[in-house]
Formats: structure tokens, sequence, C-alpha cells
């Protein structure tokens, strides 16, 4: 079996999160330090570390077969390649903003304004839906000083928790796009990858499916069971098993890792006890 190329972000939060999701899917990965290449030991798989901006490009020419990365530099560079699988990580926006002190009300505002990007495509596509036309200035690194230099009047910029922008007393006035990382693939893949792909495939999703759910154990009284069991949201259908003590039973199901706090709260109001929730490792529906 070929080996499938993938390529990661070569440093960074998302190259972090990227080598945790292939672990979380059983792949080992022989790493030494400052490698560019690696295998996996237990899986037909060689990662790539790339920088970020250039990875759209590799996948366009096929050098390697799918890629981990932010939906926003696929946008910007990428946008006519493949998304096969949303990962639920790195999560950001790319944004506008301009300095705290001037006002904005509308789009408009920015018309023939200066902003400085290192998203010239992304900018210019969003403003094309408002008929707005600014002076785009391309530049990489330290976006955000762009306005107290003189360089710009606005910028536009990846986002995250804002800390960024309020240091450099810039406030965000426009959310362009919300992006998270990806799994992207190379339009030119080959049939024989594409069968290792499938394989990945399934255990990432496996995976996620788990990060997003919660094993939950309960001890209920029998008479309320119908009405526990028709607020639980999980699988097919919840174990029910009887308890030794008479008019009671344990119920076993999965619930949504975001709802768990209001169903909980509603299992209480039925006369659940002992409520046990617990996080799931892999999960295969």
């Amino acid at each position: 079996m070929s080996k499938l190329k993938i390529a990661v972000q070569k440093a960074g939060r998302l190259n972090e999160d990227s080598l945790q999701l292939l672990k979380d899917c059983g792949i080992s990965i022989d790493n030494g330090k400052d490698q560019l290449k690696a295998s996996a030991s237990n899986f037909p798989l060689e990662v790539l570390y790339l920088r970020n901006g250039d990875i759209p490009q590799y996948l366009k020419d096929g050098v390697v077969d799918i890629a981990i990365i932010g939906e926003n530099v696929l946008i910007e560079k990428g946008n006519d390649i493949g998304i096969i699988e949303r990962l639920g990580f790195s999560k950001c926006r790319v944004s506008l903003a301009i300095p705290k002190g001037k006002n904005y009300k509308k789009i408009n505002d920015l018309d023939g304004m200066r902003i400085a990007t290192s998203y010239p495509n992304t900018v210019k596509e969003y403003f094309k839906k408002f008929n707005v036309t600014p002076d785009v200035h391309i530049i990489s690194g330290s976006v955000e000083i762009a306005p107290s230099i003189g360089l710009a009047d606005a910028i536009c910029d990846i986002v995250s928790s804002g800390s960024t922008l309020f240091k450099n007393n810039l406030k965000e006035v426009e959310v362009m796009l919300k992006s998270e990382a990806v799994l992207a693939v190379s339009p030119t893949i080959s049939s024989e990858s594409l069968l290792v792909l499938n394989k990945l495939q399934f255990r990432i999703q496996a995976v996620l499916k788990a990060r997003k759910s919660r094993y939950i154990l309960m001890n209920a009284p029998n008479d309320k069971i119908a009405e526990i069991i028709k607020i639980l949201p999980g699988m097919r259908s919840p174990t029910v098993l009887p308890l030794a003590e008479k008019g009671w039973s344990s119920i076993h199901t999965v619930i949504e890792k975001d709802t768990f706090w209001e169903v909980i709260d509603e299992l209480k109001q039925l006369g659940a006890e002992g409520l046990l929730v617990v996080p799931i490792e892999k999960m295969v529906v």
C-alpha cells in the first residue's frame, strides 16, 4: 500500500493540534527535532512540515495528497481545493479593524481607504459584494501596527481572542469570514492514496465524534424512565438495566457535550440520581 502524504503547519498551534489529532487516531509519528518530513510507524502515512501559506500550492501540484490547514488560507490561496472534513479546532475569524478613535457606520466608510493585509484576495472579494474599492496594501507579518505607523487606515487580519487588536489600539468592525482547521484534499490524489485516505478519515470522524460527546450513566426511578428517555439525545436507544433496589434502573447513553448542563438539569428534575459523565476516547457510529 502506498503512503498517503499529508502536509501540516511547520510550527505553531495548528501544528500541535494537527499532530494531536493524528495521535488520537492511533497514528505514531517518528518525529525528530527540526525534521521537515517524517513517517508513521504504524500507518501508511508520511507527514511534511510546511509553511502554512505554501500548503495550497503543494496540494494543487500534487506534492501532498491531503493537508490539515486553516480554512482562511484555503479561501485566500486555494479556494478551488476540496474540503472533506471540518476539524473543529484552531478557530478564528478574518476581520477588518480600524483605530479605536475613528468612527465607523458601514462598509462604504472604507471606500478608497488604505487597508493593510496579508489576505488581499479575501479583501477584494469581500468588498466586491458591496461595490466598494479599498486601496489594498499587501504586507506579511505585524499587520496590526500598520495604522499606527501611517501605512494604512485599516487592517484585515485573523483574530482569535482580539487581544492583539486591543494592544494595538484597534477595534474590530467587520467579520469577513469565520475559519477553523479543515482536512483538504489534492485534486490530483491517486485512487490508491484515496483508499488510505478513506481509512484515515474514518478514524478522524470517530475521534471528532467522541470529542463532541459524553457518556452518561444515572440511576432513575422506573416510573420516570419513559420521560427521561424522551429528553436524552443520545444514540439509537439508551441502555436500561435493573438495579438491585426494586423500582430503580440504571440508564446508560451518550449526550452531546454542548447540551450537557441543560440535559443534566432536566434529568435531575425527573428524579435521576448518581449521575456520572465521562469523556469518550473514540466513537464509531
